[in-house]
């Protein structure tokens, strides 16, 4: 694919309202945090984009931040949206911190949902094999896809999260998602963001139960993002907006309106 090739998107909302872009996480695409869309959208105008290698989204041989950050932009600047606040969960989290950090002067607040601007170990190297060892031509429905996961993956939940990436390709199911490339760059997507800063207003909302965001995380949070405040939804993992929706989606909504007519 071209790299001029924009995102797969979806917009929620009236285009005269402020804008947010609003950005999931690995495995995922733009439907993951509609819940949050469907209650910002009578007051902001609601961009939920598939990153690369995701969901519709062109697929491409790298994951780096910086060219995920640069994607953004580009749906940003297509969309004529000089400003706007954002909002990513996970890795989503990561490209909207890179995406704060590089075009500062762009975006008017930030939301990280679950993540720290760290590197991480390999968290999702058994998901990535189990994956990889489907085999796709001996499927007949999604029901046979979750019984080969299952060996491997225990939790349904996630189970049912990651074959919503599985599509009927004519007589046999095919991966939506890049998987090849997404294993071959997870060391990109594991890796830290970039060294660089942003003065805005920030949110960082915690899942009580998760290690993806904890006090070890502080100096590295406070020197990238100046003006940041933590939240945590107690009784939460890492999917803490799909866990507790409407406590989540709230302290979305209450940041953003704190801020302003953005």
């Amino acid at each position: 694919m071209a790299e001029s090739e924009l995102l797969h998107y979806e917009t929620m909302g009236d285009e005269k309202n402020p804008a947010v872009i609003i950005i999931h996480g690995l495995f995922g695409d733009g439907d993951n945090l509609k819940s949050l869309a469907r209650d910002l959208e009578d007051d902001y105008f609601c961009v939920l984009p598939d990153a690369r290698n995701h969901g519709e989204s062109p697929h491409y041989n790298s994951m780096r931040y910086d060219e995920m950050a640069s994607d953004i932009i580009a749906l940003a600047d297509s969309l004529a949206l000089d400003a706007f606040a954002i909002v990513g969960h996970s890795m989503g989290g990561k490209i909207a911190m890179e995406v704060a950090m590089q075009y500062a002067d762009r975006v008017t607040a930030a939301v990280f949902a679950d993540i720290a601007p760290v590197a991480y170990p390999a968290h999702h190297n058994t998901i990535l094999d189990a994956l990889a060892a489907l085999d796709l031509k001996q499927i007949k429905s999604r029901s046979d896809a979750d019984k080969q996961l299952s060996s491997a993956i225990a939790e349904k939940g996630v189970r049912q999260f990651l074959l919503k990436n599985l599509r009927k390709d004519g007589d046999h199911f095919a991966w939506r998602l890049n998987l090849s490339v997404i294993t071959d760059q997870y060391d990109h997507i594991a890796a830290s963001v970039s060294q660089g800063s942003y003065a805005g207003p920030c949110l960082f909302i915690k899942g009580g139960n998760s290690d993806y965001l904890t006090q070890q995380h502080k100096a590295q949070v406070t020197q990238r993002f100046s003006d940041a405040q933590v939240k945590v939804v107690e009784n939460t993992g890492h999917w803490l907006h799909a866990e507790k929706p409407r406590i989540f989606n709230r302290l979305v909504k209450d940041f953003l309106a704190s801020q302003g007519r953005l």
